[in-house]
């Protein structure tokens, strides 16, 4: 099959795991391509491992003092719906004249719309259909974009996939809200993951930290700094492709864009790490403790920490509340903490070949109806 993947462009998250997904098909005999926008485009890109086709931006996420703001991202993507419209007529071109069997869409809900209205089949990765940040989990607006987003996931793409554990064991499982009739239409395909990460020899040296690329989360960084200042006899290694990180002391490196960023986390002691469910997932596998500084804010980030918490695999801190006596203090009672062993559920639960399986099911299913036509 032919396929295109279609990937939100705000973080590396969605990027990340849909690249791992793309290399898995190629290698059983599909051709894969990607459309993206941002950060997610340069890192595609940079990769050269697939063709990328550059799209319009659906949103612009915005921040203050290292935390989302919805109302700051409200106003920047203020012409979301011309955004959307563009992102849906750059995709539906690509969809069409490069004659793709089938579309999968990573949080990209122009997509979707692009992909349906050429008649060409499509799946939809995500994590959440249902948003309640920690701030504010009950808010009208809240409610009304989960009826929005559940319906558009129920009647627009051939089926949702969900890269993480089967329930009762999702690690976003709060952010799900399904009906029995819906469950059918969703499939938890397990983790996502590149390869069989037991290959990388694991140590526990360093702490090891990550936020993504929004560059709204910059002061979290320079607190970093200044802990790493008052534990001289720990390593700490930070990861972000944003400009503006501190300056690299003797105990604290920073990194830009790294091409395996894995064997880093795997040699951690503990990782600080905000509530993105890829890399909760590859720290759970290591088993590596997890300070989770969580923004308040994001419809996302609190209820993944929630659960992380339950499987006491680590500290959830709203970043809202945060100080540097806190953070210092979570750090050390994770030095302190051991995860569950979870290896042996990430080598029974492979998302890649679950997805694999759900897409030539569809290619399938589509080749039989051009068949009778």
């Amino acid at each position: 099959m032919k396929i295109l993947f279609a990937v939100c462009g705000e973080g590396l998250g969605h990027a990340s795991r849909s690249a791992k997904l793309a290399a898995y098909l190629e290698l059983h005999g599909h051709s894969c391509s990607f459309a993206s926008y941002g950060k997610a485009y340069d890192f595609i890109q940079r990769q050269g491992n697939f063709p990328v086709f550059a799209i319009s931006r659906e949103v612009t996420l915005g921040g203050n003092n290292g935390l989302f703001s919805l109302a700051k991202t409200l106003w920047l993507s203020k012409t979301v719906l011309f955004s959307l419209l563009h992102s849906c007529c750059d995709i539906r071109r690509i969809l069409r004249e490069n004659s793709f069997d089938i579309l999968v869409a990573d949080t990209m809900y122009a997509a979707g719309f692009a992909a349906k209205s050429l008649g060409i089949p499509g799946v939809f990765i995500t994590n959440q259909n249902t948003f309640a940040p920690a701030a504010n989990p009950t808010a009208v607006y809240w409610q009304i974009l989960n009826r929005i987003v559940q319906h558009y996931l129920q009647t627009v793409p051939e089926a949702v996939l969900v890269p993480d554990f089967p329930p009762p064991d999702t690690v976003s499982i709060y952010n799900f809200t399904i009906s029995a009739a819906e469950m059918k239409h969703y499939h938890f395909v397990g983790p996502i993951l590149d390869r069989d990460l037991s290959d990388i020899s694991t140590v526990s040296e360093t702490i090891f930290t990550s936020f993504g690329g929004e560059s709204f989360k910059l002061p979290i960084y320079t607190m970093l700094r200044d802990i790493a200042d008052t534990m001289p006899d720990r390593q700490f290694e930070v990861f972000s492709t944003t400009p503006g990180l501190p300056k690299s002391t003797e105990n604290f490196q920073t990194f830009g864009y790294v091409p395996d960023i894995l064997p880093y986390l795997a040699k951690a002691r503990a990782a600080v790490l905000h509530g993105g469910l890829t890399t909760l997932q590859e720290a759970l596998f290591y088993g590596k403790p997890i300070v989770m500084i969580i923004d308040p804010y994001h419809p996302e980030q609190w209820n993944n920490a929630r659960k992380i918490e339950e499987m006491q695999a680590g500290i959830l801190i709203r970043g809202d509340l945060m100080t540097k006596e806190l953070l210092e203090d979570a750090i050390y009672s994770a030095l302190q903490m051991h995860p569950p062993d979870m290896k042996q559920r990430f080598s029974s639960e492979n998302g890649r070949e679950q997805i694999c399986l759900v897409l030539e099911k569809i290619g399938e299913k589509e080749n039989c109806n051009v068949s009778r036509k």
